[in-house]
């Protein structure tokens, strides 16, 4: 069955704490196009013309739009939030290093790996790291979640395209 067809894959599951182990990983990918740009810029308010002005953008060091950081941190929030744990999971730290630009058309894979339990308080420490389609570490860091310990599954909410909700701006 495909992903339309199968009513098992239009559902979003949790792992709980005791279900997780150390070195257990989880990940997806994702490709930067100029109206998550626009969009993260119009959410964050973060206006910075490094990001949305080429003219500007060509004169600076990395010779051309890139990405907000943070971006790369939404992305981190989305693996811990929908795969590992999943929903449920409490954010309650994140370091984070920039290591290299991010630009427009390049592919992301962003991957968290268990390093450490708190078996008294049910907390997870995650390696993090987002590699671009070159095999560069573009974002390292280290996550600490609370881990659920309830399951929880649920639909998976359909959002509009970004092109919608573009159009409707």
């Amino acid at each position: 069955m495909n992903a339309s067809t199968d009513p098992q894959a239009q559902m979003i599951r949790n792992r709980i704490f005791d279900e997780i182990a150390v070195g257990e990983s989880a990940s997806m990918e994702r490709t930067l196009h100029t109206e998550d740009i626009a969009l993260f810029a119009l959410m964050s308010g973060d206006l910075n013309p490094q990001h949305l002005d080429p003219e500007f953008a060509a004169s600076t060091r990395f010779h051309g739009v890139i990405a907000h950081g943070m971006w790369g941190g939404a992305l981190i929030s989305a693996v811990l939030g929908t795969h590992l744990p999943g929903p449920g999971t409490v954010y309650l730290a994140q370091t984070l290093s920039f290591r290299a630009p991010v630009r427009v058309g390049d592919t992301l894979r962003i991957a968290v790996t268990v390093a450490t339990r708190d078996e008294a308080k049910k907390r997870l420490t995650l390696d993090c790291t987002c590699t671009n389609q070159h095999g560069v570490a573009v974002i390292e860091g280290v996550a600490t979640v609370l881990a659920p310990t309830e399951r929880v599954e649920r639909p998976v909410v359909t959002l509009p395209e970004l092109r919608q909700v573009l159009a409707a701006l």
